[in-house]
């Protein structure tokens, strides 16, 4: 079953390339897991709207849950924790 996600992402002040390289790296394991950027965008981070926005595509809950155990993203946590201030995932479908 597919799963597909809307992903909001909020950057600490000052932090909006950061976050932007943080997810540039963590987002080319995608692919390894089954899972793939529809699209990302970004607004201009001012209050209350998020840095950036993902939908996020995976074909199979065992590729999601890949994802988010791979090494390689969970060593980035500090990276991330210092960029990113808030996230939400949305479970969504795509039309």
């Amino acid at each position: 079953m597919k799963i597909q996600l809307c992903v909001l992402l909020w950057a600490r002040p000052g932090a909006a390339e950061a976050l932007v390289a943080y997810e540039d790296k963590v987002l080319a394991l995608l692919s390894e897991h089954g899972g793939r950027i529809v699209q990302r965008a970004r607004t201009d981070g001012q209050d209350p709207a998020p840095t950036e926005i993902q939908l996020i595509e995976f074909a199979s809950q065992a590729g999601y849950d890949g994802y988010m155990c791979d090494e390689r993203r969970t060593a980035l946590a500090a990276e991330r924790d210092a960029a990113v201030a808030r996230t939400d995932i949305h479970p969504v479908r795509l039309v």
